[in-house]
């Protein structure tokens, strides 16, 4: 963020105009936020070949600044109650968020805006904020910036950078109370912070952010890639399907006019990059992303982090586990209710004593999903479907304390184990995110059934591909009901922002 008191509130707050619908709200935050990337690159471009940096009476005015959107509220009588989860004011009052790549959110803020505009009586205004660009989100990748021709030492003496005292999740943490006077927050995340993830969500996929679909799944072996990568291909082929083409690690983009899109994917660098992502788009912009987050909690966390500022419709775990009741049998289902937490990376945003509860509506289209791709019947799929307690470990060698952790275990009730579906699933209570978890049992620790390679190797050539194809299949139940009836109330406290 830099040094944003250089840019004077009394020149920004001259900005700042009314916009008679959503659209037109939108429109003008995609003029400021081209018009502060124009003024910030040309002077980046003139200081690195060797001309005099900025003004400070650019700076002062704003030139580099991200556009904000602000909607003011102020009824005659009370807030009246609504009971849906988001598009709804708790008090009256000014409320406003800086915005960044406004292009790229257009379909979300026109949506959330709206939402607000046709059941209240609002004001919605947009201007410059004194929040400015970091120069290396413009800098970063530029063809036609020389980044060797100043060290970042001394780009940050003259232009606005990213300055991490300003940058965090307090909102979301509930950890920045309101304060009479200031406007209350829109969103969970301003611009600079979500430029910092946007940025990250290129290093880490290997993809652009641009190409992340609203319905994610997430796995943490390479060979739920395969079996998806094979299947998207065939979709974007047939015709007959909503899915047109397919963004993979790698920077790799393949449609149905691609001559083997199979193999550039898999001959694309996508080993480079610590989460490979795919994406499988839609013209409507309501696609599937498959994430390999790997192994660990770590890792988990991480990409949640940073995905949670596209808003995305929900998340889901679709991964392997330890099963741990005797009666379970390798392939059998895992459907968490509940999470016992020991994968410590939350603890400090998300205290372990806080539940985190069921979203309803993906369990039951989780469940739905696997009763259709197994072709079970009820008896059978009662068997082989165990809903309840999941454990997640930030050491995967538990086993070797199994006398200290066996009585925890027995306590909690878990019928699994695993290391990230408790991250995943608290990270998506944290940052508003609906979430679910569907593992599929490859071994059972505690009686016996170990993971050995020879084992190991025919159950993923007999599960993987059912298991993935009920993760889709449970995406494909959940935009047929459509957001509306996803995303639940429990996700929300009662002092909230009023968009998703």
């Amino acid at each position: 963020m830099g040094d944003t008191d250089i840019v004077s509130h009394e020149a920004v707050e001259k900005t700042f105009k009314r916009a008679a619908t959503a659209t037109e709200a939108v429109d003008r935050l995609c003029v400021m936020f081209e018009a502060s990337v124009k003024a910030l690159r040309e002077e980046l471009k003139i200081y690195l070949e060797g001309g005099p940096p900025p003004s400070e009476a650019d700076r002062f005015s704003g030139a580099f600044a991200y556009p904000a959107l602000r909607i003011v509220y102020q009824p005659d009588g009370a807030v009246p109650p609504i009971s849906r989860a988001f598009g709804k004011f708790s008090e009256a009052g000014v409320y406003e968020q800086t915005i960044t790549h406004p292009e790229q959110f257009r379909r979300y803020l026109v949506e959330q805006i709206e939402l607000l505009s046709d059941m209240y009586p609002v004001k919605i205004e947009t201007g410059l904020s004194v929040q400015e660009i970091p120069f290396s989100y413009v800098l970063d990748g530029a063809d036609d910036l020389d980044m060797d021709a100043a060290s970042p030492a001394e780009l940050v003496r003259h232009f606005p950078y990213a300055d991490l005292a300003g940058i965090d999740d307090a909102l979301p943490n509930g950890e920045r109370p309101s304060i009479p006077g200031r406007p209350r927050p829109l969103s969970l995340f301003d611009a600079v912070r979500t430029d910092y993830s946007l940025q990250r969500i290129r290093h880490y996929t290997g993809t652009p952010y641009e190409d992340v679909q609203p319905f994610i799944l997430f796995t943490n072996y390479h060979r739920y890639v395969d079996a998806f990568v094979e299947w998207a291909v065939e979709q974007v082929k047939d015709e007959s399907t909503e899915y047109d083409s397919l963004s993979a690690a790698g920077f790799v983009h393949v449609d149905a006019s691609t001559e083997d899109p199979v193999g550039e994917i898999s001959g694309a660098p996508w080993r480079r990059f610590q989460m490979p992502a795919y994406h499988l788009k839609t013209k409507t912009g309501r696609g599937i992303t498959l994430v390999n987050i790997g192994v660990g909690p770590s890792n988990a966390k991480n990409i949640t982090d940073h995905l949670a500022v596209l808003r995305p419709e929900c998340w889901m775990m679709i991964g392997h586990c330890g099963g741990l009741r005797h009666s379970q049998r390798l392939g059998d289902y895992v459907l968490a209710h509940a999470y016992l937490r020991y994968d410590s990376v939350l603890d400090r945003e998300l205290p372990v004593e806080i539940p985190i509860p069921p979203i309803a509506e993906i369990q039951l289209a989780l469940q739905e999903a696997v009763e259709t791709v197994s072709g079970d019947d009820a008896s059978e799929l009662k068997r082989r479907l165990r809903t309840g307690t999941v454990v997640t470990y930030a050491d995967r060698n538990w086993e070797l304390r199994y006398t200290q952790e066996a009585r925890r275990i027995n306590q909690s009730r878990s019928i699994a184990v695993d290391m990230e579906s408790a991250t995943i699933a608290a990270n998506g209570f944290r940052l508003r995110v609906p979430y679910g978890t569907l593992l599929c049992v490859s071994d059972k620790p505690l009686h016996g059934e170990l993971k050995l390679p020879g084992a190991a190797n025919r159950f993923y050539a007999k599960s993987v591909s059912e298991h993935l194809a009920a993760g889709i299949e449970a995406v494909e139940i959940l935009k047929r009901q459509g957001a509306d009836a996803l995303h639940s109330r429990k996700l929300r406290s009662f002092d909230e922002p009023p968009f998703r």
